[in-house]
């Protein structure tokens, strides 16, 4: 089990947007700074952010880049609770039946009628690290927390692709609850 180790990469709420809507946002033509790289290749930091508006309160948001074909926000239960949203817990992409908040930018704002989620925790990984594990795209497992706040995350969806690097997603909710950071590893049973 020990060749079964995965560094977790914390995930803090943050949006995804469309091409359209970063324009909508920042301007025709708009395009994204980067501010920093994030643990999956081609994916970044932008340096915009947006408010996010909900029906009790407001919090602002980081934009990943680059821009998807659907606009996406990533928030915890603790920001459903402040935002008076109520996210379901879904994959990525999984967006049906979701609810929708209000984006505000310098340029303008978005009224979304859906894309609201709380991200299912998740691990990325190669082809030859689902080998290894002996795991397939969609697979679900549970994933071990050792230490003095260990615990056992339980339903981890593993997303398979050659454009991943081995990596635990978690929001920062559920880091806090285990104890655990950027980097640290956790084993998959």
């Amino acid at each position: 089990m020990e060749n079964r180790l995965v560094p977790v990469g914390l995930s803090n709420r943050h949006v995804h947007l469309s091409q359209e809507h970063i324009e909508v946002l920042f301007g025709k033509g708009y395009q994204l700074k980067v501010m920093k790289d994030l643990s999956q290749p081609d994916q970044y930091a932008a340096e915009e952010r947006v408010e996010l508006v909900g029906a009790k309160g407001s919090l602002i948001a980081r934009i990943l880049g680059p821009a998807r074909k659907s606009t996406q926000v990533e928030i915890s239960n603790s920001d459903s609770f402040v935002l008076g949203v109520k996210a379901p817990v879904r994959d990525s992409g999984d967006l049906d039946g979701s609810p929708g908040i209000t984006l505000k930018g310098p340029a303008g704002e978005v009224i979304l009628e859906k894309g609201v989620i709380v991200a299912s925790r998740h691990i990325h990984m190669q082809t030859a690290d689902a080998e290894k594990f002996k795991l397939k795209d969609k697979s679900r497992v549970d994933v071990k927390v050792p230490g003095e706040r260990g615990l056992i995350f339980s339903n981890v969806l593993v997303r398979v692709n050659e454009n991943y690097a081995l990596d635990f997603h978690i929001d920062l909710d559920e880091a806090n609850a285990a104890g655990l950071k950027n980097g640290d590893l956790v084993q998959v049973l």
